[in-house]
């Protein structure tokens, strides 16, 4: 019989000590880390994720963790405290942001740590041309890999909103930027998975259409209010984002998530609410 389990995925962008927008400090990462540790959750990787879409099976306390975009504090802060807690992620890169280089220092190895700006300044520094001051080099991306517990999926490969600055041509846009996408996983990485992020958490069915025909079938999005169970849409995966807070708040929200009965109520007072407001 197949498992019943939700299996909550949550949403992260950056781990930085002052915190900030779509930031979480490392102290409150490593909280939440212990806080799934202690109460004996597994962190997936994408390939038992995608068999409990197909086929259930996950375990009972099961969490997808996920990074957005790749920026260098993933590498410096996020990672060493996933070695530590033995938790595996998925970080979803941009990759033309992603540039060479040996890679710079990360926490733990008693180094000068490189900075890690806020999210509007790295915005700013990409568009500037500077993204290599603040997201994460080959070289650290294949450090992490080898580690065994991160992998890296497709974001697009520059991460625009061709709905907005293109409408009429976003559908040949899209099509080229994720076949450049797997292109370059393909060469660095040597493989090109079938998972895709989607920058901003903007899809419409021409996208979803057109990552299918890439390769892609397993679509993540910014969804929050819905259930990853065995036999979900594997196009339309929902992902909540994880604040700035304790381990205990965030295990709250996973627990909520979960519950096969309070889950789908707070989903759907959750989606009124939002309806109402629009």
């Amino acid at each position: 019989m197949a498992s019943i389990v939700t299996v909550p995925v949550l949403m992260y962008h950056h781990v930085r000590p002052e915190g900030g927008m779509i930031a979480t400090t490392p102290e409150h990462f490593e909280d939440q880390l212990a806080w799934l540790a202690r109460r004996g959750y597994t962190a997936l990787g994408t390939e038992a994720f995608a068999r409990h879409l197909r086929e259930g099976g996950a375990p009972r306390r099961s969490v997808l963790i996920t990074f957005d975009d790749g920026y260098l504090d993933n590498w410096v802060y996020a990672a060493p405290l996933l070695r530590r807690y033995d938790m595996k992620a998925v970080v979803f890169i941009v990759t033309g942001w992603i540039g060479d280089g040996p890679a710079r220092p990360c926490m733990g190895q008693g180094a000068t740590l490189p900075e890690t700006p806020a999210h509007r300044d790295c915005e700013e520094r990409i568009a500037q041309g500077r993204a290599d001051e603040v997201m994460l080099r080959w070289s650290e991306i294949e450090a992490m890999r080898a580690q065994g517990l991160i992998e890296f999926h497709s974001h697009t490969h520059t991460h625009t909103r061709w709905d907005q600055t293109d409408p009429a041509g976003k559908n040949p846009r899209m099509l080229d930027e994720l076949a450049q996408s797997r292109a370059t996983l393909a060469r660095r990485l040597g493989e090109a998975s079938p998972h895709l992020c989607w920058p901003q958490g903007y899809f419409d069915a021409d996208y979803v259409e057109i990552a299918q025909r890439a390769g892609f079938r397993y679509l993540y999005t910014t969804q929050a209010f819905g259930r990853n169970l065995p036999g979900a849409d594997p196009l339309n995966i929902y992902r909540f984002a994880v604040r700035d807070t304790t381990g205990s708040s965030v295990g709250r929200r996973i627990q909520v998530a979960a519950h096969p009965v309070i889950g789908p109520l707070f989903n759907r007072w959750k989606r009124w609410k939002r309806s109402r407001r629009a």
